[in-house]
């Protein structure tokens, strides 16, 4: 059984920082891609950046030079570096991991409320 658990969510101020965990098991993660979504207060699902199973990283463009992603294969672990935060960061994060194309796995999320 696939699970992925997310924990760093919390209340910070405006300019602040957080890093985000997202811990997985029942799979063999590092042949995964994972990846970082949000959804905010009446807002659909946004992918915030991916990484790839190179390495490689993608971000969204709301997000570029101030979020880092990257992922602990010995650790199983996946990780969100965010930084100069913003009101409009305010959402809850998931995780998510998958072989091909879209998510095959979600966590359950974890809240990120950012104060002006």
């Amino acid at each position: 059984q696939v699970q992925l658990v997310e924990s760093g969510g919390g209340l910070v101020q405006a300019g602040g920082s957080l890093r985000l965990s997202c811990a997985a098991s029942g799979l063999i993660f590092s042949t995964n891609a994972m990846g970082w979504y949000r959804q905010g207060p009446g807002k659909q699902r946004e992918s915030v950046g991916s990484i790839f199973v190179g390495g490689t990283t993608t971000y969204a463009d709301s997000v570029k030079g101030r979020f880092t992603i990257s992922r602990d294969n010995a650790k199983n672990t996946v990780y969100l570096q965010m930084n100069s935060l913003k009101p409009e960061d305010t959402a809850g994060y998931y995780c998510a991991a998958w072989k091909w194309g879209t998510p095959d796995y979600w966590g359950q999320g974890t809240q990120v409320t950012v104060s002006s």
